[in-house]
């Protein structure tokens, strides 16, 4: 294991190593389960919309955050690279359409870009007709395919004019905007997409976003931007429940809910009371932030201790966490049909006390390291490492934490290395087994602790952003699939190794005989169960999830 911040944490190694050798080996974290998943488990593909379409100023698209970050150069994304083309998803909908059909996926997950259909964000200025039509078509062209939209409202490109004029998330007023955004989407899509997300990752839009400066709109309010980013969007997430609950539920039948993404945090020393509450406080300030609004009507109850202290340290009246009255606690609490969950990795936490007067920052309020085991493998991603175990641990912990509710895991999935050349998935091939094996040993160990589940591998992007959005091209997306010859491929098929093809063979028989159903495998001139075959993107980004109904989950 080897700490995030090597430079002065090089004392913890000895400790973390032999910590993360004890945990090692034990029979839940190694053990594989070999069974079958349930009959109406399904596989289906997900995408978003910065990340796939391009097209970013055509037919009366209005600019987003994430266009004027990337057009600013500045070394703010690898290479000064853009989406302004990506997969060129905009004009290839017929032919993903035709790859669709030809995986025999039943769900396909989408965003829509929200300056795409208001380019100038509100409603009542403008509505991009050229835009509706886009997404118009391509919901009915996923119909009349039978495929299933899984429709996502906002997936962090939010419209440039909106953070110009009122300083996008950190203004309240957002929530209004994108409640009526929302009911535009409803009101003309509703009728055939019973699946909304309102928010792809909010913690990632506001840590990244508002605290690091890392990702669109590149602002660094230490301490106080990604709080009130995060309050606003909790407002914004409600008030879009409550018109679909208000206007359109009883007409339409469908559901919405919200996708919140966090990694597993495992005490460092289960024997340490202090690294199981540090342990715990990771969580807290990572999925609770959002969920427990939602599931409870109020922030984690550590997250107002702790900031409270720091703030009040720090020489301030209030809180830099913000505040919701009684009557938005009312009005946010219950609103969620589902929790949508997106999990890559695990951390091991352990307690560090950061002085009050290093000054306001997510890290410091959290009192917190986050370590990691260099046993573990490590993926196309700097950050990313296969740790199995903690997705079970984690939906577990979300189950029980939130009252049993319906849970879709809308992300998971491993990127390809940069020095590929041919196809060499071996890795990404152990992490799916690894992961989806959790998920197995969930549905057939204890079927009486969980609900629903969905499944899916979410890919970067194809001539985009991959890996994570401010990395340019670098780390080739996640675990996709790719007809042999594909013209949508963003580089040349490469050659395969005989051993390379029989690992894929068998882990395509894995998955086949694990899954309840072979009809997704049967198919021709596949690279089977996200194979990109060397340093491939498959068409828009699009990669495989499932949706598993009644699967449960083991503590």
């Amino acid at each position: 294991m080897k700490p995030v911040q090597v430079a002065t944490l090089l004392w913890m190694l000895p400790l973390v190593l032999g910590l993360g050798a004890a945990r090692m080996g034990s029979p839940e974290e190694d053990s594989f389960y070999y069974g079958t998943f349930p009959f109406g488990f399904s596989w289906g593909v997900g995408s978003s919309a910065y990340q796939t379409e391009g097209a970013w100023d055509q037919d009366g698209k209005g600019p987003s955050i994430w266009d004027a970050f990337t057009h600013s150069g500045k070394g703010k994304v690898l290479g000064n690279e853009t989406a302004d083309v990506a997969c060129d998803g905009y004009h290839k909908v017929q032919e993903d359409i035709t790859l669709l059909r030809e995986l025999h996926v039943s769900h396909y997950r989408f965003s829509l870009s929200w300056p795409r259909l208001l380019p100038t964000g509100i409603r009542a200025e403008k509505v991009n007709k050229k835009g509706m039509k886009f997404y118009s078509d391509l919901i009915d062209a996923l119909l009349s395919s039978n495929v299933t939209p899984i429709v996502t409202l906002h997936h962090w490109d939010l419209p440039q004019l909106l953070q110009v004029k009122y300083g996008g998330w950190q203004n309240v007023s957002m929530a209004n905007y994108f409640r009526d955004y929302a009911n535009l989407c409803f009101e003309a899509f509703g009728d055939r997409v019973k699946h909304w997300i309102t928010f792809s990752d909010p913690r990632a839009m506001a840590e990244k976003g508002y605290e690091t400066g890392h990702h669109a709109p590149g602002l660094k309010l230490r301490g106080t931007g990604l709080y009130k980013t995060a309050h606003h969007i909790i407002k914004a997430h409600a008030q879009a429940w409550h018109s679909y609950n208000t206007t359109w539920r009883s007409k339409q039948q469908g559901l919405v809910g919200i996708s919140l993404n966090c990694d597993w945090g495992e005490p460092l020393d289960i024997s340490n009371p202090k690294d199981i509450e540090a342990a715990e406080r990771y969580l807290q300030f990572c999925l609770g932030w959002f969920a427990n609004p939602i599931y409870a009507g109020d922030y984690p109850q550590v997250m107002k201790d702790y900031i409270g202290r720091k703030s009040a340290e720090q020489g301030l009246e209030m809180s830099r966490l913000p505040v919701f009255s009684l009557q938005e606690k009312s009005y946010i609490k219950g609103t969620s049909d589902f929790l949508g969950l997106g999990h890559f990795t695990t951390r091991y936490i352990t307690e560090r006390n950061y002085p009050s007067r290093q000054g306001p920052s997510y890290q410091n309020d959290r009192d917190l390291i986050e370590l990691v085991d260099p046993d573990w493998p490590n993926l196309g991603s700097t950050w990313l490492y296969a740790v199995p175990w903690g997705f079970r641990r984690l939906l577990n912990f979300a189950q029980t934490q939130y009252g049993n509710p319906p849970i879709y895991v809308m992300e998971n999935g491993a990127s390809q290395k940069f020095h590929c050349t041919q196809l060499c998935d071996e890795w990404r091939i152990q992490y799916l087994k690894g992961y989806i094996n959790e998920m197995l040993k969930g549905g057939k160990l204890a079927p009486e602790s969980f609900g629903n589940l969905l499944y899916q591998q979410s890919d970067a992007c194809c001539r985009a952003l991959a890996t994570s959005h401010a990395n340019g091209y670098g780390g080739r997306g996640t675990y996709c699939l790719l007809p042999l010859h594909s013209h949508r491929c963003c580089s040349a098929n490469a050659p395969y190794e005989e051993a390379e093809l029989r690992q894929d063979y068998q882990f395509r028989s894995f998955i086949r005989e694990s899954s309840g159903s072979s009809s997704l495998f049967s198919f021709q001139g596949l690279h089977i169960f996200l194979f990109s075959g060397s340093t491939i993107i498959t068409f828009s980004s699009l990669c495989l999830f499932g949706l598993c109904w009644d699967l449960r989950i083991r503590k």
